[in-house]
């Protein structure tokens, strides 16, 4: 059950439904009537780093695009729906039975069958790094008729959520007879077709004529990878693109007002966080992290830095979510900062310097590393900021080289559930905990969840983890952001909060 609204919540709640429907935003008008046929080219903030992999999350990119789909859909509220399963059971603590679409066409022209799903699954998790969703699991599939059993080692109370993670997109037998990893032109089952497929470049989609459900409005889309925000404003002044996402600040204080473009506004479950590596001193002395905290006006990176287009964090999850908290931000106390920085031994004598990493695919992280680096310098703290790649930057910072790192996470990436997240980032055995962070009081809380099927029980769950990490200042969250798009001579748009879908059979070019 979700809390019942305090003022504080109302108020944030408030100000998402202004952000969700982009109330004074000064969205224009959509002109024009929808175009048959028609084609569409969107410019897209983030490049796969992976190939395309579908075992990875460049799996969110071929999502998003309508190219491939999963056993299980997710609805607004974050529920499992059917996708290419249209109903499961559990019939024992540790199986689950997944009954078939009939009628699913691969489009290679095959049909999706238990055996074409089987494989797929069976495929992923033997890869090295399965994906998260299903990682550990120790998932095993089995056909049955026109369903698939799937067991698990341990009972699981959200396996059909987990089997809604793009990185378990189910591609066609064809899609695994090479060497390498399987390729997803032509193989997926979504009401768009891939033809062309370039890791660095873009991809070029075609409507699948076979496809299960609506039929797609239009007649093709590209996609093109345009990870420079400055870039990928140009490219939509200029008319190379008809959708843009990720858009900087400025170029939508200026888009707003420019004729038949529409700017449209979402909160997300996405945070922007400051990491400290915890397994390295300074900050495996939790005052030293602490003392971080302190120092982080987050207020102002969200009202003042990033011009009201954030909402501070009081902790990790933010109001997006029903168990996320709504209470005040954690105070803004340099001079307290500075007290706790002399009990860790640090001051004058022996100053604070460390490296600050962030990376620019995501306009507002410098903004906020430049930020943070003045609040940090007030309290004692010098910061070196190196702005980088996050492809380069990731091994670093799974295998502990470096101090900090201003970093965006979506915490529903992998799953609209948070237990995933919260495993894969601050259990011990976590496969992305950036903070290093290991607590058994933490891991015996989320591992609890497993014999926890009640929603509500869940979420309450989720809360006394994130204030636990509060508590331990295990980084410091800083602002929950929102996602800004344009558009312009298109219909059928609708920006996704949780980042999984762009285009539907909704979207089509107007005339």
């Amino acid at each position: 059950m979700h809390p019942a609204p305090t003022r504080s919540r109302a108020v944030v709640l408030a100000l998402l439904a202004c952000l969700v429907t982009a109330c004074g935003a000064g969205a224009a008008p959509v002109t024009g009537v929808a175009v048959p046929d028609g084609a569409v080219s969107i410019g897209l903030q983030f490049a796969p780093r992976s190939g395309l992999a579908i075992d990875t999350d460049d799996a969110f990119v071929l999502t998003q695009l309508g190219a491939v789909e999963t056993l299980v859909a997710v609805d607004g509220e974050r529920r499992p729906q059917p996708g290419l399963a249209t109903q499961w059971t559990q019939t024992e603590p540790t199986t689950w039975r997944f009954t078939l679409r009939p009628g699913v066409t691969f489009h290679d022209g095959t049909p999706l069958t238990a055996e074409a799903v089987v494989g797929a699954l069976t495929y992923l998790t033997g890869v090295a790094a399965p994906p998260r969703a299903i990682a550990g699991a120790a998932l095993t599939a089995e056909a049955d008729g026109d369903a698939v059993l799937v067991r698990t080692a341990d009972p699981d109370p959200i396996l059909p959520l987990r089997l809604s993670a793009p990185g378990t997109a189910i591609l066609a037998p064809s899609a695994y007879a090479g060497d390498g990893p399987p390729s997803v032109v032509g193989t997926g089952t979504g009401l768009l077709r891939i033809t062309e497929a370039d890791a660095a470049q873009g991809i070029t989609l075609e409507r699948f004529e076979q496809y299960w459900g609506e039929r797609a409005r239009v007649a093709s889309v590209t996609a093109r990878f345009l990870t420079d925000p400055t870039a990928r404003a140009l490219a939509f002044r200029a008319g190379d693109v008809d959708i843009v996402l990720g858009l900087p600040e400025p170029a939508v204080l200026e888009l707003q007002s420019t004729p038949d473009v529409e700017v449209q506004t979402v909160p997300t479950p996405r945070t922007a966080s400051l990491y400290l590596n915890g397994s390295a001193p300074p900050f495996s002395d939790v005052r030293v992290r602490r003392a971080v905290a302190l120092a982080v006006d987050r207020t102002a990176l969200a009202e003042q830095a990033l011009a009201g287009s954030g909402l501070p964090a009081s902790e990790i999850f933010g109001p997006a979510v029903p168990w996320g908290g709504t209470g005040p931000v954690p105070p803004h106390d340099p001079a307290a900062a500075a007290d706790l920085l002399a009990q860790a031994g640090f001051g004058p004598d022996n100053p604070v310097t460390v490296r600050l990493w962030t990376y620019a695919n995501r306009p507002e992280l410098p903004t906020l590393a430049t930020a943070v680096q003045a609040m940090l310098s007030g309290a004692g703290i010098t910061a070196e900021i190196q702005i980088g790649e996050y492809a380069a930057q990731e091994p670093e910072l799974l295998a502990g080289r470096y101090d900090m790192m201003v970093l965006s996470r979506n915490l529903l990436t992998d799953l609209p559930d948070a237990a995933g997240v919260l495993s894969s980032d601050y259990s011990c055995s976590g496969t992305y905990n950036l903070n290093r962070f290991c607590s058994p009081e933490f891991d015996a809380l989320v591992a609890g969840l497993v014999e926890v099927p009640d929603p509500a029980a869940r979420q309450d769950t989720f809360a006394r983890a994130a204030r636990l990490l509060e508590a331990e200042s295990v980084g410091v969250p800083l602002v929950h952001t929102v996602d800004s798009s344009a558009t312009r001579g298109v219909t059928g748009f609708v920006p996704d909060p949780a980042g999984r879908v762009l285009v539907t059979s909704e979207l089509a070019r107007t005339g």
